[in-house]
């Protein structure tokens, strides 16, 4: 397997009860590495523009308003198939359906606050990576 980059991002419902270290430990654990990193709050214009793929669905609003109500931490991980691990490492979207071990099982809160967020696919990574990273950002 190849040696590629996601983003990851710890959503406003984690950062809210100090979890950044934990969820870090279990990206770390399943050997990928945080090659970037930044914390901001994400204004209404970023969430939207962030998020525009999902412009047309019925929870748009919601999701852009959530990821607004406090910060995020941004970051790239990089590892041996990153993506897929990245999204294992996760579990599924919805806490309650989330295997044992998974970030969204132990710290989930339902399906919008499920605290984190990560990309689908490499075409996807390199999109989202480049929204909130400049190549000189990211230190391998």
């Amino acid at each position: 397997m190849a040696i590629e980059r996601t983003l990851s991002i710890i959503k406003p419902d984690a950062t809210r009860r100090n979890l950044t270290g934990q969820i870090n430990a279990h990206f770390e654990e399943a050997g990928l590495r945080i090659v970037a990193q930044r914390r901001l709050k994400l204004t209404p214009e970023q969430a939207k523009g962030f998020y525009a793929v999902h412009s047309e669905r019925a929870f748009f609003n919601d999701l852009c308003e959530f990821m607004c109500s406090g910060p995020v931490v941004v970051q790239v991980l990089e590892g041996e198939g990153a993506v897929a691990k990245n999204r294992e490492v996760m579990g599924a979207t919805n806490p309650a359906n989330a295997d044992e071990g998974t970030i969204r099982k132990a710290f989930g809160e339902s399906i919008e606050a499920n605290s984190v967020h990560g990309s689908d696919s490499a075409e996807n990574a390199a999109i989202e990576i480049g929204f909130f990273f400049s190549q000189c950002d990211i230190v391998g």
